[in-house]
């Protein structure tokens, strides 16, 4: 399985008992809907290996505590700790509406209400304490703040994203 064709679903980021068991920490606000999984891919340098799941719980909030087939050791645990967690991309919900998924308006144009067309979404800069649209405008960076106040429309059908941005925000990129 190749990354570009799944999504990031959390991290493993601890043991959870002498017998192999370990804690992922799920990446989502619906921990619920990734409890009754039966395999995932677990990410060892730049590739993805299967690992089927023998049991899994939810474990405080977003967090699912998981029993691997063939991992039932301490030691085995080890091996895979720190290592990030992938589902391939036919298993993400369908969202609706004004949600999205980062990766799914990469391409899209961005159009502010106030000021017209802003450009294409190259990527989401997720580092920062808030989401960031980064758009190219013929060779100029254009950032914008994901803030559900400044979205107003999703048209997944004409790939494009309807905004009202505070006025001046995007002059101040050009």
């Amino acid at each position: 399985m190749r990354k570009e064709d799944c999504f990031y679903l959390g991290k493993i980021v601890t043991k959870y008992s002498f017998k192999g068991e370990v804690v992922i920490k799920l990446d989502t606000d619906e921990p619920e809907l990734y409890k009754n999984m039966e395999s995932v891919y677990v990410e060892f340098g730049s590739n993805l290996v299967p690992f089927f799941i023998e049991k899994s719980s939810l474990h405080k909030g977003n967090q699912l505590r998981v029993q691997f087939e063939d991992v039932y050791s301490e030691e085995e645990a080890d091996s895979i700790l720190k290592s990030n967690i992938y589902l391939p991309l036919d298993l993400l919900p369908k969202l609706e509406g004004d949600k999205f998924y980062f990766h799914e308006v990469i391409g899209f144009t961005v159009v502010d209400v106030n000021f017209g067309e802003v450009g294409a979404i190259v990527h989401i800069n997720d580092k920062a304490a808030q989401p960031l649209f980064e758009i190219d405008r013929e060779g100029k960076e254009i950032f914008i703040p994901m803030i559900d106040d400044f979205i107003k429309k999703v048209d997944r059908k004409n790939k494009q994203i309807y905004v009202e941005t505070p006025e001046g925000l995007i002059e101040l990129y050009l």
